[in-house]
């Protein structure tokens, strides 16, 4: 990152709007007019071809006129215009290009919007967009969009990928009380990224927590990197899941959205908490910039409603957060601060007799407490309590208890006056919202920051006990026969290479080589078909298990030769495999996918026939630690099987973390070659047993002609 760039493309000390109009409802006009009303304290140089005055200020005909320099250049001219525009500004020494003009790649011009940014760097400067809406700054009263005016401050940047989501928002900063200091509208990434931006606005003094919107990612190692490194919360929203929702955002910024669960792992893994819809990006936006971290598990619930209480207790629990009873010194203390028939448990419950006293003293004694981690506070209005005399107690005691590092949020359920006195905690640093639910969820999301930052290191050794060029040999060999989908047997020698648990196969092209094979490895025996052409054996009646003598062994080769020459007439049948029948285990799956936002991604989840239909996985950005793949056990539904049920042993989690860590290398070193594949079923036994992969698959990515 030039920062000297960057800054002058954020936060410049000058702004050219090139394409400036004195025409009500043009868009170079609302640009000019929206630095002014921000009232911009640095040279604003309207560029026209007709020169002159525009809205009052000296208009040039080109940035090569203006007398003095220009920082930013807000380019608003037909995007044929752009490269032209691009020239001038780098013989200017224009530091960086906010390009507010449309018709690039998110229209199918690509080659134009490169040229753009190739004329852009070869004069060093940076671009913002181009298909965007601006950027606003109010520590700088810069407002160099076509955004109507400045969000309410705050200590929240916004970065949008959406231009006219982010107006929408800007404007909601007022209603909902959650405030920015920066929004920048980021378009089609041509140049600047997600990545430039979360590095820069670490660096800067006026961001507290940053805040994404995000239709898709174009190096998404890159930004997994940058949001691991960063020292500041991010909260991220990302649309363009759904097969339909995705196909929008591609044909709306010219991005490419990624599927739901391999962006939550690769946010997860960056420390990067998700917001599930924009009311949430708000919430908990407004509590990551105003609260540190709850970096441990003992949340207390205080309240004057049973009713609320037990909501909240609800909303905890549906969102992870754990809630213990309190210690029987802190539920004697806090008994001083209630009624005979109120509750210290948890949630402590004050009664509806509670007034700005008893919520003053209990609050500043839970909040001191070295047991309490974090604090939700809870009241509902009542006729005998003033909602602000409420907030100014809840104030009052956090500010006395001397206490720093330990998160509050706050929910007033009420009418004008507790709305009033919410608006007022935000004011004093203190998030405050209408639903007890909202409230509980933002301390989820303090939670989520501190447990994803303290996993974000990725803990990952690399292995030297592999062999990668005999590996590639195998993959070349593949190649050379023009085959894509590498056959089980080859699949398994790629896995041997690298120390995964491959069972032990042979390759039988006759019957009898096959007979031969199996009284030398001793019953029972699995047999199946041998094809790079096809890839789902039991379909194809190409699978036989249990098989317990040599004659059986007789009719399962000619039995599954006849099915697959039945399935495929045309396929390319390299014989069967013979291989010892694994005893009974677990089934499990391991498998990869070389995405195309983060590159080779691990899976893992419940093996068998019916992983597809169950879809019981989870994902993480390759390569990974024991530590956390020892995580991805516990993420799926059938966590529980593993840890034995129903009198079951519990199964060798630490052999199977192992495989996966080990796995995960693998479709790295290998991911110029491997697109997809996956170890199924890998069978896990009891603890100290280990594990086996029963049945391997590799398929190549095609070769760029």
């Amino acid at each position: 990152m030039d920062l000297e760039v960057l800054n002058g493309l954020l936060r410049p000390k000058s702004v050219a709007v090139v394409g400036a109009s004195d025409t009500p409802g043009k868009i170079g006009y609302t640009v000019v007019r929206s630095l002014l009303e921000s009232k911009y304290e640095g040279p604003i140089y309207p560029i026209n071809p007709k020169g002159g005055t525009i809205q009052g200020l000296q208009a040039y005909t080109s940035v090569l006129e203006v007398p003095g320099e220009i920082d930013a250049a807000a380019v608003v001219v037909p995007a044929k215009l752009v490269p032209q525009v691009a020239t001038e500004c780098g013989q200017k020494g224009v530091k960086g290009l906010i390009v507010i003009a449309s018709g690039f790649s998110e229209v199918g011009l690509h080659d134009l919007e490169d040229q753009v940014v190739t004329i852009a760097h070869e004069y060093g400067m940076r671009v913002l967009g181009p298909n965007i809406v601006g950027i606003l700054s109010n520590s700088d009263k810069c407002n160099a969009s076509f955004a109507p005016f400045l969000p309410l401050a705050g200590s929240a940047a916004l970065v949008s990928q959406s231009g006219a989501l982010l107006i929408a928002m800007d404007a909601s900063t007022y209603i909902r009380r959650v405030g920015f200091d920066k929004m920048i509208s980021i378009g089609n990434m041509s140049d600047v990224d997600f990545a430039d931006l979360i590095e820069w606005l670490d660096q800067d003094a006026s961001t507290e927590c940053v805040s994404l919107y995000i239709e898709g990612i174009r190096d998404g190692r890159r930004f997994m990197e940058t949001a691991r490194k960063a020292g500041k919360p991010i909260v991220a929203l990302k649309s363009g899941v759904s097969a339909h929702g995705a196909a929008a955002a591609a044909s709306h910024t010219g991005s490419l959205a990624g599927a739901q669960k391999v962006y939550d792992a690769a946010f997860g893994q960056a420390g990067v908490v998700m917001a599930s819809d924009l009311n949430n990006l708000f919430d908990r936006t407004l509590a990551l910039s105003l609260q540190p971290p709850l970096t441990g598990d003992n949340l207390l619930i205080l309240t004057n409603g049973g009713g609320v209480g037990v909501l909240a207790t609800d909303s905890a629990e549906r969102y992870g957060l754990p809630l213990r009873f309190a210690p029987k010194d802190v539920q004697v203390e806090l008994k001083k601060h209630m009624p005979e028939f109120g509750s210290a448990k948890n949630p402590v419950d004050l009664t509806g007799m509670a007034g700005r006293d008893w919520y003053q003293d209990s609050t500043q004694y839970a909040y001191g407490h070295s047991w309490v981690d974090g604090l939700v506070v809870l009241y509902c209005e009542t006729a005998m309590t003033d909602p602000q005399n409420i907030a100014e107690g809840i104030k009052a005691a956090v500010d006395a208890s001397g206490v720093k590092g330990k998160p509050i949020v706050v929910s007033f359920v009420g009418g004008e006056r507790s709305e009033a006195a919410m608006r007022w905690l935000v004011e004093n640093g203190i998030p405050a919202y209408n639903e007890p639910d909202t409230a509980v969820n933002a301390m989820a999301a303090l939670r989520e920051y501190a447990r994803n930052k303290a996993k974000a290191s990725n803990g990952f050794t690399k292995l030297t006990d592999v062999d990668e060029a005999k590996a590639r040999a195998i993959i070349a060999q593949v190649r050379a026969a023009g085959d894509r989908n590498v056959t089980e047997m080859e699949s398994k020698m790629v896995f041997e290479a690298y120390g995964l648990p491959v069972v032990t196969s042979r390759q039988a092209t006759t019957e009898d080589e096959a007979a031969e094979m199996a009284n030398a490895m001793g019953y029972p025996i699995v047999m199946k078909i041998l094809s790079p052409d096809i890839l789902h054996k039991s379909d194809a009646g190409g699978v036989k298990v249990g098989l317990e003598s040599e004659a059986e062994i007789r009719e399962a080769f000619r039995t599954i030769m006849a099915n697959a020459k039945a399935y495929n007439a045309n396929a390319d049948i390299h014989g069967v495999v013979v291989q010892k029948m694994a005893p009974w285990g677990t089934e499990v799956i391991l498998g990869s996918v070389n995405d195309a936002t983060f590159g080779p991604t691990l899976m893992f989840g419940l093996g068998g026939i019916f992983v597809e239909v169950l879809k019981d996985v989870t994902f993480r950005v390759a390569p990974v630690g024991v530590e956390e793949t020892l995580s991805m056990l516990s993420d799926i539904n059938g966590a529980p099987i593993l840890k034995g049920v129903r009198g079951e042993a519990p199964r060798d989690t630490k052999a199977l973390a192992d495989v996966l860590s080990r796995y995960s290398q693998m479709i790295c070193d290998l991911a110029d070659e491997i697109q997809e594949s996956d170890a199924n079923p890998m069978i896990v036994y009891e603890e100290g047993a280990g594990a086996c992969i029963v049945d391997a698959r590799i398929i190549l990515k095609p070769r760029k002609s």
